[in-house]
């Protein structure tokens, strides 16, 4: 019933955004295991219109929130205000109490706002004055960011990049899709209203049914290796990579890439894990958690060739 649901959800979406299978994909273990995805390309790649297409699928409150040099935590989570008729304060809520979040251009905006969206992603909580309040779930950020235009922006810090479960790349579309993104976009009267069809109960759903795929010990133990391969390169005859690792993946890789293979089997119809899901998932959650070196900068060595010679000698079982 439910991989019918999302059969639909691919349906509806493809009415709007051309191609970017994978990025469909990956949003969608994104919201079925509760995992932020951080979304990197250069413009009109559609990442802002696939998330807002993805929010209008789904009986869910949704927020879009541009992040600016000059925004504040107040206007993220919200603030304060004095009331002269009570005599009193009363709390204002910021736009990150919602279900969905789609932080675009995360990396605009200066660290105390990024702390306060750290928090929110974390805890699910957010603090106003003295008070702690609990966000409504789900709660999933899906931000962007624009890795060409350099001037203005705040690199994320490492703990707050560790908090996505994804950095997935978004490529460009092949020749035929961008012929029919050109013919759709050219009819200036061209317009889809996105039907809903997931709703909250749907969502909870899934997760449990993800919650349930099998994975076997083998391949529990085929993530660990990898994982700590990316930390002991050298125990895994991988001396060329050892030279340009700085630190390896943290355990919330561990975690999430479990997670989201379960999620990948569970799309593709099984209640079990196989080999491949471990390795087709395992760049988008590896990539942005290895720090390499200086000298892996300065000989152009990229995160995800690493990754693949870690993938190809990294034994099963």
């Amino acid at each position: 019933m439910y991989l019918e649901k999302i059969k639909d959800v691919l349906d509806e979406m493809g009415k709007v955004v051309v191609g970017q299978d994978k990025l469909l994909n990956r949003l969608l273990i994104g919201l079925f295991t509760g995992g932020h995805v951080l979304l990197e390309g250069v413009p009109g790649l559609a990442k802002t219109l696939t998330i807002n297409s993805l929010a209008k699928v789904l009986h869910l409150d949704f927020r879009r929130i541009q992040f600016t040099p000059d925004l504040l935590p107040a206007d993220l989570i919200g603030t304060m205000i004095y009331k002269p008729k009570i005599g009193d304060y009363e709390v204002k809520k910021g736009p990150i109490f919602s279900n969905i979040i789609l932080a675009d251009e995360v990396n605009r905006s200066p660290a105390k706002v990024q702390s306060a969206l750290l928090e929110a992603m974390q805890e699910k909580q957010v603090t106003i004055g003295d008070e702690t309040y609990q966000l409504d779930r789900p709660f999933v950020v899906l931000a962007t960011q624009n890795p060409v235009e350099q001037e203005g922006t705040y690199p994320l810090p490492e703990a707050q990049i560790d908090r996505f479960m994804m950095k997935v790349y978004v490529d460009y579309l092949n020749k035929q899709e961008e012929l029919e993104v050109m013919r759709r976009m050219s009819d200036i009267s061209y317009e889809y209203q996105i039907k809903p069809i997931l709703n909250k109960e749907d969502i909870f759903a899934i997760r449990e049914k993800v919650n349930n795929v099998n994975i076997s010990d083998t391949l529990e133990r085929y993530i660990i290796e990898l994982v700590f391969a990316t930390r002991r390169p050298l125990e895994y005859n991988l001396k060329e990579e050892a030279r340009y690792i700085q630190f390896g993946v943290s355990p919330r890789a561990t975690i999430y890439l479990n997670r989201a293979a379960k999620a990948l089997a569970f799309l593709e119809g099984r209640d079990y894990v196989l080999p491949e899901d471990i390795k087709e998932l395992a760049p988008d959650i590896m990539n942005h958690r290895i720090l390499l070196n200086y000298e892996a900068e300065a000989d152009g060595v990229r995160t995800l060739s690493i990754i693949e010679s870690i993938l190809s000698k990294v034994a099963i079982g």
